[in-house]
C-alpha cells in the first residue's frame, strides 16, 4: 500500500491496538491516530484499580460470549479469529507476561498499567505511526479514492485524506460524539448506563450493615426475568458486587424503562426456595430449642446480617428458638428468600465507564468489521452497540474487533 493513508479515530485501547497492526501489516502506508482529547490510553491507566485488567481466563468461546448483554452473537466469529489466548500470546510476544487473579481476571506481573500503556507507545514510535492529540474527527465523507475528513485541531480546521478509516472512539452517554458517524447513515442505538451499583437512599440496611459481603446471593429485578446470583456487597449508598453489576448489565434497558426506580429483590440464601428454608429453620428450632436464634447463625451467612434478619423478623432477640412462633419463623424465612429492596438510582462503578448502545450491529460485517453502508469503513471496541460485565471482558472486545479491522477487509 504504497502512499496510502489509513487513518485510526480514537486514541483508546481499540484505536491503538488496530493501529499497530494495520502498520505492522501495511509497512508502506502512512498511519494515523486521531485522539479528540488530550489524554492517550484514559481507560486503560485507570482499569483495574491502574493495573489494567487486560482480559478474563475463559478460553472456551461459548463461555466468553456469556459474558457480554451486547454482542454475544456476533463475538462468536470476531473469538474465532482472535480470543483470550491470542490476547495472552501477542501480550507475551511483546514482554509482558499477565498473571491471572482468584476471580479470573488477568493482569500483567508488573499489577501497572503503565506496562501497557508504554508497550503500545513504544510500538507506535517503532512503526512511525503519527499520534495526534486534540485532534477531532467533524465530519467524513466518502469518495472515490476513499475519504475526507474535516478535522479540528487546536491551532485550526483541516481537511485530511485517508484510503481507510477505522473508528474506535468508545462509548459515550450522549449522541453527539457519534454525529458525524450517524451522518454517514449509520445507526446509533439508544445509549444507556451499563455495570452500575444499586442506590437504596430509604432503606436501614447500608447503614445497619455497610461492607458486608456475601459470598452466593441471587439478586432479581421485580417483575422481570432478570436475576443473577454470585457475591453481593452492601456499601454505604446501597448495593454492589458481581451480581449486582452482572444484573445491572443484562437488565440495562429495563432498569432505564424503570427511570432507575425499583423493587430489588434478594434471596440471601443463594438458590433455596423458602420452604426448604422453612424447615432448616424448623430442625434449628427443634435441636437448639434453648438456645438463642440470634447467636447461631445458619445458611453461611456473615454474623451481621443474620442478626439483622434476625432483629427484622423476630418480636425479641432475647428470646430462644423454643418460643418462637410459626409467623416469626415463616418470617424470617421470607426475609432471607425475598428481602425487597427499594432503588432510587444508580452509582457508576468505580472507573468502569460503560454504555449500552452504539453502532448498530446489523450494519456491520463481523469477519471484517468493516460498514455494510460505507466501504473501506471499519469500527472496533466499544463504539459498537457491545458491552461486556466488568472482569476483562470489554477490552477483550476491543483486542478482538480491532485486530480483525486491523486486516481493514482482508479475511
Amino acid at each position: 500500500m504504497v502512499d496510502t493513508h489509513i487513518i485510526v479515530i480514537g486514541g483508546g485501547a481499540a484505536g491503538f491496538f488496530s493501529a499497530i497492526h494495520i502498520a505492522l501489516w501495511n509497512p508502506k502506508a502512512k498511519v494515523s491516530l486521531f485522539e479528540k482529547t488530550g489524554k492517550l490510553l484514559s481507560k486503560v491507566k485507570v482499569s483495574g484499580g491502574g493495573r489494567c485488567n487486560v482480559t478474563h481466563h475463559c478460553f472456551e468461546d461459548g463461555d466468553l460470549v456469556k459474558n457480554y448483554p451486547r454482542g454475544e452473537k456476533e463475538l462468536r466469529q470476531v473469538f474465532a479469529k482472535f480470543n483470550v489466548q491470542s490476547t495472552i500470546d501477542w501480550f507475551k510476544q511483546h514482554g509482558i507476561n499477565l498473571k491471572t487473579e482468584a476471580d479470573g481476571r488477568m493482569f500483567p506481573v508488573s499489577n501497572s498499567s503503565q506496562t501497557i500503556i508504554d508497550c503500545f507507545l513504544n510500538l507506535a514510535k517503532q512503526l512511525n505511526i503519527c499520534i495526534a492529540e486534540q485532534h477531532e474527527v467533524l465530519k467524513i465523507e466518502k469518495n472515490e479514492s476513499g475519504f475526507l475528513l474535516k478535522v479540528k485541531s487546536p491551532t485550526e480546521v483541516r481537511y485530511e485524506t485517508a484510503r481507510y478509516v477505522v473508528c474506535a472512539i468508545g462509548g459515550y452517554a450522549k449522541e453527539e460524539p457519534y454525529r458525524f458517524i450517524k451522518a454517514l447513515g449509520h445507526t446509533i442505538t439508544p445509549l444507556l448506563p451499563s455495570l452500575f451499583t444499586i442506590n437504596l437512599p430509604t432503606d436501614d440496611i447500608k447503614k445497619e450493615l455497610q461492607g458486608v459481603a456475601v459470598e452466593q446471593a441471587t439478586v432479581r429485578l421485580s417483575g422481570s426475568k432478570w436475576l443473577y446470583t454470585g457475591p453481593v456487597l452492601i456499601t454505604h449508598w446501597g448495593l454492589s458486587g458481581p451480581a449486582v453489576l452482572k444484573l445491572s448489565a443484562f437488565a440495562a434497558e429495563a432498569f432505564y424503562k424503570a427511570n432507575y426506580k425499583a423493587t430489588i429483590l434478594i434471596n440471601w440464601t443463594g438458590h433455596l426456595k423458602i420452604e426448604e428454608v422453612v424447615q432448616v429453620l424448623t430442625q434449628q428450632q427443634k435441636e437448639r430449642y434453648k438456645a438463642l436464634p440470634f447467636n447461631h447463625v445458619c445458611f453461611q451467612l456473615p454474623r451481621r446480617l443474620w442478626e439483622y434478619l434476625c432483629t427484622k423478623a423476630l418480636d425479641t432477640t432475647q428470646k430462644p428458638w423454643a418460643e418462637v412462633s410459626k409467623k416469626e419463623r415463616q418470617r424470617l424465612a421470607e426475609l432471607l428468600c425475598n428481602s425487597a429492596y427499594d432503588m432510587a438510582g444508580k452509582t457508576t462503578f468505580k472507573e468502569e465507564f460503560v454504555t449500552c448502545g452504539g453502532v448498530d450491529l446489523k450494519e456491520l460485517d463481523f469477519k471484517t468489521m468493516q460498514s455494510k453502508l460505507v466501504p473501506g469503513l471499519f469500527f472496533c471496541g466499544e463504539v459498537l452497540n457491545i458491552d461486556g460485565i466488568t472482569g476483562g471482558f470489554n477490552f477483550q472486545n476491543a483486542w478482538s474487533t480491532a485486530w480483525i479491522a486491523a486486516k481493514l477487509g482482508h479475511t
